[in-house]
């Protein structure tokens, strides 16, 4: 649409970007780079854009337009929930406190006697479901699960949670089957959205 910017940028933060001592690790973050072309019309050749990224970006807002904000909140919230449900089911406590957590990103604590590294190999290898281990001092302690834009469905949380639910059981972990996914049901059926 005409006047859309896909980044707009103040003079604070352009002093703060050039005033930067380290030079920015990833292409695809390097503002000065962009500012010295657009802004400073120092008119370099810096770069290439890269098509294929617009072209993503263009069908995953158009994508974000057919659906409705309003509606894609909603159904992040209540995926969100469903997957919160199924993981404590198995003892995997949401690390952030209630009302702190992001509905696209969960990290849990992975349960006392449960193999972190273990748990995400069979994932892996066994269902092609990838998430990723805890960083820093949540190494070997939390697993980081992404439910976000598309991959926001609950045929992919039925299809995690039920992974994860044989997983479990396969290694004596749960009492018995199907834990993550009862809880993840109640969750839907409790806060099921209209149409």
């Amino acid at each position: 649409p005409p006047g859309f910017a896909q980044l707009t940028v103040g003079e604070r933060a352009l002093a703060s970007i050039r005033a930067r001592k380290t030079p920015c690790p990833s292409w695809y973050f390097d503002f000065a780079l962009i500012a010295d072309y657009w802004v400073s019309a120092k008119r370099a050749y810096h770069h290439t854009a890269p098509i294929s990224m617009l072209y993503a970006l263009r069908e995953a807002l158009r994508l974000i337009d057919e659906e409705g904000a309003p509606a894609r909140f909603a159904r992040h919230q209540l995926n969100s929930a469903a997957l919160t449900a199924g993981l404590r089911a198995l003892g995997c406590e949401p690390v952030a406190e209630d009302g702190h957590r992001l509905a696209t990103l969960h990290c849990v604590l992975v349960p006392a006697g449960v193999d972190d590294a273990g748990v995400r190999t069979a994932l892996l290898h066994e269902y092609g479901i990838e998430i990723g281990g805890g960083l820093g001092p949540l190494q070997g302690k939390a697993w980081r699960i992404g439910l976000m834009g598309e991959s926001s469905s609950r045929a992919n949380v039925w299809s995690f949670l039920s992974a994860l639910d044989n997983i479990f059981l396969a290694k004596g972990w749960a009492e018995r089957a199907g834990l993550a996914l009862e809880a993840a049901s109640r969750a839907y059926s409790e806060r099921a959205i209209p149409g």
